[in-house]
């Protein structure tokens, strides 16, 4: 029999479909070989970027320092108008840059640029500042220069040895404090009820779906740590500037009264309270800092190099120098979820075949896990832990280092070390979990929808939004909750060598600050990363070693990409500017905290580890 042929319209159709994606394919390989044709035009005409022979390192920040960049599609990268990378500063890469130009003699300054800094983060700047504080006994200047300074850049300034600043400038420093949203009432008014199952006086993570207010324990256990970061802040700026505690919480304090000494000039105001050391014009600053350095470059500006550039061009020079024996760096930063999460969040796959890509490889001798999370699923938190007791168990010495905060799951994936690091401002503990469930009967009642039918037990309407939450699974899920806090208890007197009485007294979803967690043995020792990568080579008995970030490999197609986009976006550096301007996304925050807090709820059980109040400082 033969086969029937297909019709006029259909073929039509088919070679419609064969023309577009012939057209498309056209396309995308032209753009790239213009691509490709533009780059090598660049390394034709232009000479390959070199360390000067004298000059100053150029540390400026940009956007929000993190331990890990968040994922962003190369070729987005390509064709944004805004760079999305001016929206992140990698921390290790400043650090690095740092100590690697302390020693090297083309370097004579380094001039600290903090107008692109949008949020550094106490625990951050603290290891930024004892880099800084490495670089100064080499003898070498320091100079801070911007047309204004906010609290996180002030405290990035303050560890130069002069402070520079615009005469229309100021130096906003408020203090620390949480302030949420509570939402209460509105889901009252909404007829949505938000059930709630937590284990821990202070685990205060749900309280604005249950309260118009924060709860005293909460305000007590908050209080706490923020007047610790207050006090470390304080005492930061008034060791480096010699200025007296009380000096410094007057400035704050009675702003008002020393504005109106100086007639309103903030920048005058300033320099009487001996937090800046001058005032000057950008052209000034300019010429200042063309005398610091030694000499200007092609565009009139200081001769200087960027802390990036830098550190890219130094470790290629460095690359031969490198050991065999590898300390190697995990990161773990952002919120913990099941399955494959890109960087900047933290998923149980994506982290758990990290770890074991360290265990298998007989070049690492030692880890360390870089973390900063708040936590998030107890699930996702448990399957990271295992893969770390393997790793342990393989013999190879685990080391944590804390960021900013290693709190509920952060902990739960730390507490197994054999020695951990944190910051005496990271934010750790927060021993508790949680578990919530809305229900939308009422609401839809309201709208005159109702639900009804039967079925064959107690529970088969359980989970369902648009029925009254069923007082069976209620009570199931609560011990369940319960289930896990006692679960969570053994897991961290299990990896600190303590009894569960003892982690029971100091957990209950209480936050600490570092510089307590240490006295109260949920740390060993304070410190930033440098120390962790040596302590954990020690661990492992290394005198001759390297540190090696340990992450996802990229394709071929991803590499080469990256690469473009350095290429490509590297000129515009300084020049592109945030999407939404810093104050409508202050205003937008609160929103968007709960939307992403909701979205964040994915664990199979409905098991949540995650501190919501350590985000916020």
């Amino acid at each position: 029999m033969t086969e029937k042929k297909p019709g006029i319209i259909r073929r039509s159709f088919g070679f419609l479909g064969r023309l577009i994606s012939w057209l498309r394919v056209i396309i995308v390989n032209g753009v790239f070989v213009l691509m490709l044709l533009f780059v090598i035009s660049l390394f034709s005409s232009k000479k390959m970027p070199s360390i000067p022979e004298q000059g100053a390192l150029i540390l400026e920040p940009k956007g929000t320092v993190v331990e890990q960049l968040s994922y962003i599609d190369p070729l987005m990268n390509l064709m944004a108008d805004n760079n999305p990378r001016e929206q992140e500063t990698l921390l290790a890469d400043m650090i690095d840059a740092i100590l690697l130009a302390k020693d090297d003699q083309r370097i004579n300054s380094l001039v600290i640029k903090t107008d692109y800094l949008m949020r550094g983060g106490l625990s951050k700047l603290q290891e930024v500042a004892a880099a800084l504080a490495e670089f100064r006994k080499s003898g070498k200047k320091i100079v801070a220069v911007a047309d204004y300074y906010s609290q996180d850049q002030y405290l990035l300034a303050a560890q130069a040895d002069e402070i520079y600043m615009h005469p229309m400038g100021g130096v906003a420093i408020q203090g620390y404090g949480l302030y949420r949203s509570y939402y209460k009432e509105a889901l009252d008014k909404l007829s949505v009820d938000f059930h709630v199952f937590r284990v821990g006086e202070f685990k205060s993570a749900l309280e604005p779906f249950m309260r118009n207010n924060m709860s005293e324990p909460a305000k007590e256990a908050n209080l706490g740590w923020l007047n610790q970061l207050w006090q470390q802040y304080s005492n930061a700026i008034a060791q480096r500037r010699g200025l007296e505690l009380v000096d410094i919480n007057t400035y704050v304090n009675e702003i008002d009264k020393l504005l109106a000494r100086h007639n309103g000039d903030s920048a005058q105001a300033a320099v009487a309270a001996g937090l800046v050391d001058g005032l000057k014009s950008r052209d000034e600053i300019n010429q200042t800092l063309i005398e610091l350095a030694g000499g200007e470059n092609d565009e009139g500006s200081f001769q200087g190099i960027a802390f990036e550039r830098y550190l890219w061009l130094k470790k290629h020079e460095l690359k031969k120098q490198q050991s065999k024996n590898v300390v190697g760096v995990i990161v773990a930063a952002g919120n913990i979820s099941g399955g494959k999460q890109p960087p900047g969040s933290i998923g149980s796959d994506t982290l758990s075949e990290l770890i074991r890509q360290a265990r298998k490889n007989d070049a690492v001798k030692a880890v360390v896990l870089r973390v900063d999370s708040g936590g998030g699923s107890a699930f996702a938190s448990e399957l990271i832990r295992r893969e770390l007791e393997l790793l342990k168990a393989s013999g190879k010495p685990l080391v944590v280092s804390m960021g900013s905060m290693a709190a509920s799951g952060g902990y739960w994936i730390s507490s197994l070390a054999d020695f951990i690091w944190a910051t005496p401002t990271t934010l750790t503990g927060s021993i508790g979990i949680f578990g919530a469930f809305p229900t939308l009967d009422k609401s839809f009642n309201r709208l005159g929808i109702y639900n009804d039918g039967v079925g064959t037990t107690a529970v088969a309407d359980a989970f369902r939004v648009d029925r009254p939450m069923n007082p069976i699974a209620a009570r199931a899920i609560q011990k369940n909750i319960e289930h896990g806090y006692q679960q969570f208890l053994s897991i961290v007197a299990q990896g600190r060598d303590m009894s569960e009485e003892q982690v029971a007294d100091i957990a209950e979803g209480r936050v600490w600050s570092g510089q307590d967690a240490e006295r109260l043995g949920l740390v060993d020792g304070l410190g930033g990363l440098k120390q962790a990568i040596d302590s954990a080579a020690k661990l492992a008995s290394l005198s001759d070693y390297r540190d090696q970030l340990i992450e996802r490999p990229l394709s071929p197609k991803e590499q080469l990409l990256r690469q473009l986009g350095q290429v490509l976006v590297q000129p515009l550096q300084g020049v592109l500017s945030p999407v939404l301007p810093s104050q409508l996304q202050q205003l937008m925050a609160p929103f968007k905290e709960a939307s992403q807090f909701l979205q964040s709820m994915s664990d199979p059980a409905g098991l949540y580890v995650r501190c919501t109040d350590c985000l916020a400082p």
